[in-house]
């Protein structure tokens, strides 16, 4: 079962912010990790696009997952519900899932950042992400949508 047509113009529309935060991420070029631990601009932004990227490819794996009546259990979870779905392969959903754990300790554990985990988040957000706008938006042509993820 796939998502349908409104759905998928949502889940395009997830796909081009996430490739627009890739984009600021990257005008950001090689943050240290001094700079993370000594200017807060630095440091919220680039949190701030950590997590907006995995609350967006979680919530695209959700629907997807939900389209089967399913509802995964977790955000790491759920890019493992995605590659059992067709959405992801199964490296590229093992390679994404600690980025969930990244998040949470973003979101939840502020106050004890370890930044020299954040800049291997970052690199891997780099490389990551970009594979999964490109399986997002490959699985959804397959399935006949109409959205379009432009440039």
């Amino acid at each position: 079962m796939t998502p349908n047509a409104a759905e998928q113009g949502v889940m395009y529309r997830r796909l081009r912010m996430m490739r627009r935060l890739l984009g600021e991420l990257d005008k950001l070029g090689d943050v240290t990790e001094h700079q993370l631990s000594h200017e807060l601009s630095i440091s919220l932004l680039v949190e701030r696009i950590l997590t907006l990227l995995v609350d967006l490819a979680v919530a695209i794996n959700t629907h997807v997952v939900a389209a089967t009546g399913k509802t995964p259990e977790t955000y790491r979870a759920s890019f493992v519900d995605a590659e059992h779905e067709g959405l992801l392969t199964e490296e590229l959903a093992k390679e994404l899932q600690p980025s969930a754990g990244m998040r949470n300790v973003l979101v939840h554990e502020y106050l004890e950042i370890d930044y020299a985990k954040v800049l291997l988040a970052i690199s891997a957000a780099r490389t990551g992400y970009r594979s999964y706008v490109t399986q997002v938006a490959r699985y959804l042509s397959t399935t006949n949508a109409k959205g379009e993820l432009g440039e």
